[in-house]
């Protein structure tokens, strides 16, 4: 396989090289007056085998960049991990003030961290008030019934044309431009 790709296309620089010549020749020669009746046949195919070449060797960077990327990953991975050491010491409490005194026992800094944010973060007690408690204000019967009536398809339809087209009201993956559709 080494052999056959070796055969085919290492020289792709080459062969682009010398295609964009003939085609620089050609186009020199129709300036100059001399056009032959197989000019513009040579010319349309040299720019197609010019193209494909160029297709080709844009396969071939991007082929090399994805296995030189993989290789270079195994030589890259003592640096992250030195990284990642450096991190993890940086980040690292060796001592702490607690009240006033120096500490440098893991397990006691570790303690005080723990009790700092439970105590930050703790629920106050607060009393628990009902709503019969006589702190909402009651509506009235008309009120009610004007909270409990239906709307009016004029209503909905201005609603929906209101929303953005793009958008979906749903995890059906209808979006409100087929809505407004239908």
């Amino acid at each position: 396989m080494r052999q056959w790709h070796k055969d085919n296309f290492s020289d792709m620089k080459n062969r682009l090289m010398k295609f964009e010549d003939e085609i620089r020749k050609l186009d020199d020669q129709v300036s100059d007056g001399i056009y032959e009746s197989t000019t513009e046949a040579r010319w349309k195919a040299l720019v197609r085998f010019c193209k494909k070449w160029y297709i080709r060797k844009e396969i071939n960077w991007k082929q090399m960049s994805r296995s030189k990327h993989a290789k270079d990953m195994d030589r890259n991975t003592r640096y992250f991990h030195n990284i990642a050491l450096a991190r993890r010491r940086n980040n690292r409490i060796d001592a702490l003030m607690i009240h006033g005194r120096l500490v440098r026992n893991h397990a006691r800094i570790k303690h005080a961290i723990r009790g700092f944010y439970k105590e930050l973060y703790r629920q106050e007690y607060a009393p628990r008030i009902g709503v019969r408690d006589g702190l909402l204000k009651q509506i009235d019967r008309a009120e009610a019934e004007a909270l409990e009536v239906l709307p009016s398809a004029e209503k909905i339809r201005e609603a929906v044309w209101d929303c953005e087209s793009s958008k979906a009201p749903g995890s059906d993956g209808y979006n409100m431009n087929f809505i407004k559709k239908c």
